[in-house]
């Protein structure tokens, strides 16, 4: 169970997820648009915050990175917006999913579990380095450094990279990547993966535009391109 808070301005959608969620055991904050979810989200601590792009003040994806710039709590983005163009976006913007309206509350909640679940998985390993160090990770902690410098990244972050540290130089598809890092499949995954690989790379590559350590595999997938040091 968590703290949540959802970022939504028609208060029958508010009302509707506040009683889903606070039956499911979560304690839910509630603000109508993005000036006071910053407020909430810099005083109060939450574990996941629920958000819909549209509001009237802040557009949803600006509230997002701003939100990013302080801290890593997880987002479910809540949308409209039914092009991939504009659910990429929202993902790139540091968006953990999305869920399209109209949706059923109960898929919401069920996602916010997937996502709460996923941060309190037991590491399998403390400590490890890759590639010389370039790239050093702490299980424990969910400590990462690269190429020198710590990192900090989003829980869909965490979860792919831990995925392809576990094997390293195994090519992982898109498939794969998708229903080890969420649990489910869903419309777009392909893209959707392509998108938080791309949202990785920026935070760990010594070149995102030449990836060395997670690498593409044309057709394929991904797959981790350092080896684990001895």
């Amino acid at each position: 169970m968590g703290i949540i808070l959802v970022v939504e301005d028609e208060p029958r959608i508010a009302g509707l997820l506040r009683r889903t969620l606070e039956h499911d055991g979560h304690i839910v904050i509630v603000a109508a648009d993005g000036h006071a979810a910053l407020r909430a989200a810099a005083s109060d601590p939450i574990d996941l915050v629920v958000l819909d792009l549209r509001l009237p003040d802040l557009d949803g994806e600006d509230v997002a990175r701003r939100m990013r710039r302080d801290r890593n709590v997880p987002i479910l983005m809540l949308t409209a917006k039914a092009s991939e163009r504009d659910r990429i976006a929202g993902l790139e913007a540091g968006a953990d999913d999305y869920v399209t309206k109209p949706f059923s509350p109960r898929e919401v909640a069920l996602r916010v579990q997937a996502i709460l679940r996923r941060g309190q998985r037991e590491p399998e390993r403390s400590h490890a380095s890759y590639g010389g160090g370039a790239l050093v990770i702490d299980s424990v902690t969910r400590a990462v450094a690269a190429n020198g410098s710590v990192v900090e990244l989003t829980p869909t972050e965490w979860d792919l990279l831990e995925a392809l540290t576990a094997h390293p130089g195994r090519v992982w598809s898109r498939y794969e990547l998708v229903t080890r890092v969420r649990g489910y499949e869903f419309d777009g995954y392909e893209r959707t993966i392509d998108s938080h690989v791309k949202n990785l790379r920026r935070k760990i590559e010594p070149d995102p535009r030449q990836p060395v350590i997670v690498e593409t595999v044309t057709g394929v997938g991904y797959r981790l391109g350092v080896a684990r040091d001895q």
